[in-house]
């Protein structure tokens, strides 16, 4: 029988893991992607908030060090991807987490100043916060999550304004809810289409950034919002822990081995109120730790036996919402892409000839695949730490 997950011994592993790839640089530490060649500002904060959580100080001010090098006069930080970059008031949110966090060890007024300005620039409708020039569609989860900076700011400094502009983001976030559900997108900003699809990974992640405002602006509608929310995640986790994806229509989300961090988080901190949801966090546990290999690999992994099953899942997924034909077996053609994908293995993802015109074939988009093979991912794995490290060490 195998022995219980235990998450504090997984954040331990994976902290490991990621030193192997931190440098000394000019200005601090920094995390070289093993993968992408990329140093990214998010890895960055949600890295260090797990170091500070833990009681490594002065790991966490290293890297925050570095990311304060990289911070834009405007207050902005970069959102660092394998295909662009860009300001981003997203990102930014992230590393104005980071640094509320360690304001007790490490305060930094006028950055964090600077940050929440340029935040707050970016609301571009009453809860619509802009996540880049690049994505220009309202995304919910990206309210949630600049809401949320937004909350604990106001709560450091006092700050009204920050706090009102924190409650307008869940407010907005809450009116677009749907049977439980948060769509991933209101609108069609620069995207060919809306995405009002159920997104079981980004389900996870604005339920978490709304469980934070939560915590500072306590209203009725809000709790409701969550408890909604939660048994939605729930309904769609299989007995084994795993989730059926065939709930799930953002192609792109499909599989990421992050959606099971952000659903412990979230059931972690709903158990609180109903113990029912321990369970449905002790699966999300297991199936993180059955996916590691050094760093968290990218997508859920499954074996070549189990292949035909899946091809009805993703039928089911590109079904989901009101699309014509032609996008719907665009949208088959991606999510087919995905389940090959995770079920091949590499360390060097990157150099695969045949997927490469397999997905030029199929008219897939390089800025949200990033590589052919599931593989060891350093983005993942740091969206993993913050939210067990969050759920474990910040609410002791």
């Amino acid at each position: 029988m195998k022995p219980e997950p235990d998450s504090k011994k997984i954040t331990e592993s994976l902290l490991k893991e990621v030193e192997k790839y931190t440098h000394e640089g000019e200005h601090g530490s920094f995390i070289l992607d093993p993968v992408f060649g990329l140093i990214r500002n998010r890895v960055h904060a949600e890295v260090a908030k797990t170091y500070f959580r833990l009681g490594y100080k002065e790991k966490g001010i290293q890297l925050l060090q570095y990311a304060l090098s990289a911070q834009g006069q405007d207050g902005a930080w970069d959102e660092i991807h394998p295909n662009y970059r860009q300001k981003s008031a997203l990102v930014t949110s992230f590393i104005g987490d980071a640094l509320v966090t360690a304001y007790p060890y490490f305060p930094q007024d006028i950055p964090l100043e600077n940050a929440k300005k340029f935040v707050l620039q970016n609301e571009k409708k009453p809860g619509y916060f802009l996540k880049s020039l690049t994505y220009t569609a309202d995304h919910l989860n990206v309210d949630a999550s600049c809401g949320a900076f937004l909350a604990e700011y106001g709560n450091l400094f006092s700050d009204k304004n920050a706090i009102e502009a924190a409650k307008r983001a869940a407010r907005h976030v809450c009116w677009f809810q749907k049977n439980g559900y948060f769509p991933y997108t209101t609108d069609t900003g620069n995207y060919p289409c809306t995405y009002n699809v159920p997104c079981i990974h980004y389900q996870g992640v604005t339920l978490y950034y709304l469980s934070k405002i939560q915590e500072i602006i306590d209203e009725p509608w809000l709790q409701k919002s969550l408890e909604s929310g939660t048994a939605w995640l729930a309904s769609v986790q299989n007995k084994d822990g795993t989730f059926d994806w065939s709930k799930s229509g953002l192609m792109f989300s499909y599989y990421l081995t992050g959606a099971y961090a952000f659903a412990y988080a979230v059931f972690s901190i709903r158990s609180k109120q109903d113990e029912k949801y321990r369970d449905n966090a002790q699966k999300c546990l297991a199936v993180i730790q059955n996916n590691i290999s050094s760093f968290a690999l990218r997508w859920e992994s499954a074996s070549w036996m189990s292949f035909f099953i899946p091809r009805f899942i993703t039928l089911k997924s590109s079904l989901l919402g009101e699309y014509p034909l032609s996008h719907r077996v665009f949208r088959y053609g991606y999510g087919s892409y995905r389940q090959i994908a995770r079920r091949r293995y590499s360390e060097d993802p990157l150099n695969d000839i045949p997927f490469q015109r397999l997905t030029k074939l199929l008219h897939l988009s390089p800025s949200v695949i990033e590589a052919s093979k599931n593989f060891p991912d350093l983005f993942m794995t740091s969206e993993i730490l913050d939210c067990l490290s969050y759920s474990d060490y910040r609410r002791i």
